[in-house]
């Protein structure tokens, strides 16, 4: 937790508001394996992050929304929180849309405050937007004692990011942030909604993002196509398979046997989610015997098939990728993400990550005339409260 990030959201709060608010840290996420897998209703293997945002948030006795981007100096104002409709504030969209959630639910939104700053890198691929829906939505559980389940949580953040962003984005965002656990790694069952931990070693294997800083405009609405595209290949399976119900359900000779009907490139964005959930299985197995390079062969695969198959990455992903196989201490790369820019996500040998940085980022310099942003992560526990005991002893 960054305390100084946490007591400034604070100060700016009570400044602002003139009483003591709920303090909240929601974290980012990096996700090892399992890309657009999960709403093909397959496997994801998240972890949250040490990069996260931070949350000020109380009920201010009124029928008024304030919300304050602390970063950003900007603010919106909201006269009745009874009635809450998406606005031109882009980011004040994910708050809003949870508040909204709550609406659906059956629960009477009285007005609140909030200040939110963060770590979260904007448009790097660790979900900035998920830590700010969870955030808030945890902080209005508490504050409002509704009582609802964090898998309750994610949903609702979910759906806000669907119907306010308008982001058709799978629950494994939002789960990784509110379910992550320090230390650990979690494959989430996107059907079910199973879960199992899975230790990872950070003393064994460094996790290196280095970031493209590049988010190309087409990302939002490939987002959607790529979905589209994952449900016409459905829709021909079934006509042959009626028990397929999602890509998780097929195999790769069901899709050979549809081909001609799905055309080439429909085929090959199922190709791709048939054999991303093969790797996210075989990489826990992998994670389970320790060895990481078995692990890394299945993120390489994976980033090929991204780039070829799927064909959400980018040159400056690609230069990444391909850079980091060639650098010192490399298990495995991939992009990861959304794509068409963001972060590739690394494994390094500890005693080599500062070797490894030196040579990915002069490669990517000399192609692009600029050094990337290179992040260290820790895996840490999901969404939670800061205590004004936690804020005492580490200030």
């Amino acid at each position: 937790m960054s305390d100084s990030l946490a007591q400034a959201v604070q100060a700016d709060f009570q400044q602002r508001y003139g009483y003591a608010p709920l303090l909240v840290r929601a974290p980012g996420r990096v996700n090892l394996i399992g890309e657009h897998t999960d709403y093909n209703a397959g496997f994801v293997l998240p972890a949250a992050v040490d990069k996260e945002m931070v949350f000020a948030v109380g009920l201010n006795g009124g029928e008024h929304i304030r919300l304050y981007a602390h970063d950003l100096a900007e603010s919106l104002e909201l006269p009745n929180a009874a009635d809450i409709s998406p606005t031109d504030t882009h980011w004040a969209n994910y708050l809003l849309g949870v508040a909204a959630q709550f609406q659906q639910r059956g629960v009477a939104v009285p007005g609140f405050d909030c200040v939110l700053a963060g770590t979260v890198p904007m448009g790097a691929g660790m979900s900035s937007s998920a830590a700010v829906e969870c955030g808030l939505a945890y902080a209005l559980n508490e504050l409002l004692k509704t009582g609802f389940e964090k898998m309750d949580l994610a949903r609702m953040a979910q759906l806000a990011e669907h119907t306010y962003a308008g982001v058709l984005c799978g629950i494994m965002d939002q789960f990784a942030s509110l379910f992550g656990r320090a230390g650990q790694v979690v494959r989430l069952d996107c059907r079910s909604l199973d879960y199992q931990y899975f230790p990872f070693d950070t003393q064994a294997c460094r996790i290196v993002l280095v970031n493209t800083g590049v988010k190309h405009s087409l990302a939002a609405t490939e987002y959607n196509t790529r979905r589209r595209e994952c449900e016409r290949g459905v829709a021909v399976l079934q006509q042959h398979y009626p028990h397929i119900a999602a890509l998780r359900d097929a195999t790769m000779e069901q899709l050979e046997a549809c081909r001609g009907e799905m055309g080439d490139t429909v085929f090959r964005r199922c190709a791709y989610v048939v054999q991303e959930n093969a790797r996210v299985v075989a990489a826990c197995r992998h994670l389970e015997a320790g060895d990481l390079a078995a692990f890394g062969r299945e993120m390489n695969a994976s980033h090929a098939g991204l780039r070829d198959d799927y064909e959400v990455s980018c040159v400056e992903l690609d230069v990444l990728a391909e850079a980091a196989l060639a650098a010192p201490g490399i298990f495995g790369a991939r992009m990861m993400g959304g794509g068409f820019g963001g972060c590739t996500i690394n494994l390094v040998a500890p005693d080599k990550v500062e070797a490894f940085i030196e040579s990915v980022s002069t490669v990517y310099e000399q192609r692009f005339g600029r050094r990337p942003e290179v992040y260290q992560t820790t895996i840490v526990d999901g969404v939670g409260e800061i205590s004004s005991e936690q804020l005492a002893v580490n200030s």
